[in-house]
C-alpha cells in the first residue's frame, strides 16, 4: 500500500507533548561543583558544600551535597553515588525595570519584550529595599531568578538616570 500526495494537499503534523525547553538536565554527581546548582531532595538548590566518601562494599564513592533551596532559603542535604547522574535545574536570571507594586502585592515589571505581573514582592531585605527605592521615587531594576517553573525576585538596585 502506498500513499501519494498531490501538490495542493498539505501535510500537517499535530503537536503532541511539550517540545519546550526542559526544566532540568542530567550531570554526573562527581562533576557538580560548589556554587553550582542541583536538585537536592527534588528541590532546586545552590550547592554550598560537597564531601566525597571512599567507595564502600558496593563499589561506589558517595557524594554528600549540602545546599540552600533557591526559593525558600532552607538548607537541604542529599547523597548520591559519584558515578550516577543527578538532575541539575536550568536557572535563569533576568533583569527587569519596575514600574510599581500592585495592590495585591505583585511587582509590575517590564523589559524590551513586554510586561510581567506574576512575581510577588519578596519578603525580607530585598522586598524592603524595593519598597524603599519606590518611596524615594528612584528608578528600580529587579533581578528575577527562574527555575523549575517558579520565579522569585533575588536582587534590586536603584538605577541612575542617564
Amino acid at each position: 500500500m502506498s500513499t501519494t500526495f498531490t501538490e495542493d494537499e498539505e501535510f500537517v503534523i499535530e503537536a503532541a507533548g511539550n517540545a519546550g525547553a526542559s526544566l532540568t538536565y542530567p550531570s554526573q554527581a562527581s562533576a557538580l561543583r560548589k556554587g553550582g546548582y542541583a536538585l537536592l531532595k527534588s528541590k532546586p538548590c545552590k550547592i554550598l558544600e560537597i564531601s566525597t566518601a571512599k567507595p564502600g562494599k558496593h563499589g561506589h564513592a558517595k557524594c554528600t551535597f549540602r545546599g540552600k533551596d533557591i526559593f525558600t532559603g532552607a538548607m537541604v542535604e542529599d547523597s548520591h553515588p559519584s558515578s550516577h547522574n543527578m538532575e541539575v535545574p536550568v536557572v535563569k536570571k533576568t533583569e527587569y525595570d519596575l514600574s510599581h507594586i500592585s495592590r495585591d502585592g505583585f511587582l509590575c515589571l517590564f523589559d524590551g519584550e513586554g510586561e510581567k505581573q506574576d512575581v510577588r514582592v519578596p519578603e525580607g531585605e530585598v522586598g524592603e529595599r524595593i519598597k524603599m527605592y519606590l518611596k524615594e521615587e528612584k528608578i528600580v531594576s529587579v533581578t528575577i531568578q527562574a527555575a523549575m517553573g517558579q520565579e522569585i525576585a533575588v536582587d534590586a538596585k536603584a538605577v541612575s538616570e542617564d
